[in-house]
C-alpha cells in the first residue's frame, strides 16, 4: 500500500497514524491535508484532522552521459589473473520485523466480562428521580446550548444514569460520541464533588452507548478474522477506556487471537494479533 487517508484529533496525529499503516518516514511521503481540524465550543461542531499520506514516486535517474573516447595507449599484453568470484550479497535480514512483532507481542487481559457492559441492565432497576444534581446540571447546560432535549434520571447511592432523547440528541452525542463523554465526565464530576464513596455516572442519548457497544463487537470479530486470514496484526483506531475494554472483553476467549493496549490516551489504541 502506497497510500492511505487518516482521521486524528490534529493534522500530525492523523500524519503518524498514516506513517505506522505505510511503515514510512515523514521524508519518504507526500502529505496533504485534506480536512482542518477544529475544536468547536464545548465538543460541538469540533472536527478531525484529515490527511493523505503517499509514498513519493522514485525520481528517474539520469542516463550517464557517454564519456569521450580516449586515445589508444599501446602496453605490453598482461596475462590475466583468474576471476575472483564474488560473495554473493548478504542478505536482508526479512525477519527483523517479526522479531520485533514478537517481542512486543504481549498476551491480552483475561478480564472478566466488565460491568460496564451489563450496565445498562443494572440502570432499568434503578429508581427514578426528579430532584437530582446530575438533572440539574444537564439542563443547565443544555439550555445554555439552546437544545431541545427530555432528560430522564435513575439514581441510588452509588449510580446514577441519565437518559436523553429529543430533536437534538444527535448534537449532544457529538462525533463518535465525544460530546457524549465530555457531558458525562463534568456531569461526574458534578455528581462527586463532596462525596467520599465514587458515584458512577452513565449519561447515554438515544441509546447511542448500546449501539455503540454492538458496532464494536461486531468490529472486533471482523478484525479478529482478518488477523487469522491475513496472519497479520491489526491496530485499531485510537479509543476511549470504556471502547477499549468492550474490544478486549469481546475477543478475550477467542482461542486463535490476543489483544493489547499501547500508546497513550487520547491516543491510546487496541492491537489484535495472532496468539
Amino acid at each position: 500500500m502506497d497510500v492511505t487517508e487518516k482521521w486524528g484529533d490534529d493534522v500530525d496525529s492523523a500524519v503518524e497514524l498514516a506513517l505506522e499503516d505505510l511503515k514510512l518516514t515523514r521524508d519518504m511521503v507526500d502529505i496533504t491535508v485534506l480536512e482542518e481540524p477544529s475544536k468547536g465550543f464545548f465538543g460541538i461542531g469540533s472536527k478531525l484532522a484529515l490527511v493523505r499520506v503517499e509514498k513519493k514516486k522514485a525520481e528517474k535517474k539520469e542516463e550517464p552521459k557517454e564519456e569521450p573516447k580516449k586515445p589508444e595507449v599501446k602496453s605490453e599484453p598482461y596475462k590475466a589473473e583468474a576471476p575472483v568470484k564474488e560473495e554473493a550479497p548478504a542478505k536482508k535480514h526479512e525477519s527483523k520485523k517479526e522479531d520485533f512483532r514478537r517481542n512486543e507481542k504481549a498476551e491480552a487481559p483475561k478480564s472478566s466480562r466488565l460491568e460496564e457492559l451489563d450496565f445498562h441492565k443494572t440502570m432499568d432497576n434503578l429508581p427514578l428521580t426528579e430532584d437530582h444534581p446530575a438533572l440539574e446540571f444537564l439542563k443547565e447546560v443544555t439550555d445554555q446550548m439552546g437544545l431541545n432535549l427530555n432528560m430522564v434520571v435513575r439514581a441510588d447511592d452509588n449510580n446514577v444514569y441519565v437518559d436523553i432523547q429529543g430533536d437534538d440528541s444527535g448534537t449532544i452525542i457529538g462525533k463518535r460520541g465525544q460530546t457524549l463523554d465530555a457531558i458525562q465526565y463534568l456531569t461526574s464530576l458534578v455528581v462527586n464533588k463532596g462525596h467520599d464513596n465514587y458515584v458512577k455516572v452513565v449519561v447515554d442519548a438515544e441509546n447511542y452507548r448500546t449501539k455503540r457497544e454492538h458496532t464494536l463487537e461486531q468490529l472486533a470479530h471482523k478484525l479478529a478474522g482478518k488477523v487469522v486470514r491475513t496472519k497479520r496484526t491489526v491496530k485499531l483506531e485510537p479509543m476511549n477506556p470504556y471502547e477499549r475494554k468492550v474490544i478486549h472483553a469481546t475477543l478475550q476467549d477467542d482461542p486463535r487471537v490476543g489483544t493489547r493496549s499501547e500508546g497513550q490516551d487520547p491516543y491510546r489504541r487496541v492491537i489484535i494479533e495472532l496468539k
